[in-house]
């Protein structure tokens, strides 16, 4: 089954069989304000954990957005390009970034579950 986990940096993953729905959360959109811009990696790419692959643009500030893990970018949302407000309206949900495909599964037991991000932001 899978399950979301989160970053310190308020990103969100949630593997898959080895290909992970990653996005910003809702706590982050929330600190943003709204959204009216994204760029979004291109597909193919190799990533590193840690690395800045995403820029979301509100009214307010530019932000990026970070790596969880490290893989290869196989699918992005072209709709949150189109329509940055759906990351404001589903930022868990419809408004997802990016798919990757993990290069170390492993990684993902650094990551915190809901509880601890929650924790975090409290």
């Amino acid at each position: 089954m899978a399950s979301i986990l989160f970053t310190e940096d308020h990103e969100w993953i949630n593997n898959d069989n080895g290909t992970a729905t990653v996005g910003i959360t809702v706590h982050a959109q929330e600190q943003l304000g709204d959204l009216v811009f994204v760029e979004l990696p291109e597909v193919g790419r190799k990533v590193a954990k840690g690395e800045a692959i995403v820029v979301v643009e509100s009214v307010k500030a530019a932000s990026d957005v970070y790596a969880p893990v490290d893989g290869e970018i196989v699918e992005i949302n072209d709709a949150v390009v189109n329509d940055p407000s759906l990351i404001n309206q589903a930022a868990e949900g419809e408004g997802w970034l990016f798919k990757l495909k993990l290069s170390d599964e492993g990684q993902l037991s650094g990551l915190l579950d809901a509880a601890g991000y929650k924790a975090l932001v409290d």
